[in-house]
């Protein structure tokens, strides 16, 4: 029986993407409903939320307009944060699963992640990918590429599987 010390410790990165729940889901299937009854390992959520400045480097000086929305973001009980953690919550509620820490951290999401896996001690980091294709992997950066090469632990890369198209669209 594994105790609360000799727990080994599972990082699930999530921004607010259907990618980023479906991973959380995954996780939870994979590591923790199979042993309900003799947890093996210990879940921590990492939301790492971008600051404000870093949108304008992606957008340019010409959205100065995004400002005063992402300043709105930033306010408690407004937040996109606020928002995730309360998602990631249901979808542990809903598969009895506890979460033994949830983090919201600002910064870059590469180099939170890489950090909540050695502050953890985590011997897996899942994350969900988000099909970028590779001129938008380039342009935007493949967060899950660069911890797969980075992280000091198994890195789980979750797609997404694409919706089915149903009888009436294929005609």
């Amino acid at each position: 029986m594994a105790s609360g010390s000799d727990q080994r410790v599972v990082v699930v990165g999530v921004d607010d993407s259907a990618h980023s729940y479906h991973a959380l889901e995954t996780a939870l299937d994979l590591f923790f409903i199979p042993f309900k009854a003799n947890p093996q390992f210990k879940l921590v959520v990492v939301h790492a939320r971008p600051t404000a400045t870093s949108f304008l480097g992606v957008a340019g000086p010409e959205t100065v307009h995004i400002i005063p929305m992402v300043k709105q973001d930033f306010r408690p009980g407004h937040s996109t944060a606020e928002l995730v953690k309360k998602k990631c919550a249901e979808v542990c509620s809903a598969k009895s699963v506890e979460i033994a820490s949830s983090e919201v951290i600002e910064g870059d999401p590469r180099n939170i992640m890489l950090e909540a896996v050695e502050r953890h001690h985590a011997c897996v980091l899942v994350l969900g990918s988000h099909g970028y294709g590779a001129v938008k992997r380039v342009f935007l950066g493949s967060v899950s590429d660069y911890l797969a090469h980075h992280a000091h632990c198994s890195v789980m890369i979750v797609k997404k599987p694409k919706a089915k198209p149903t009888s009436t669209e294929q005609h």
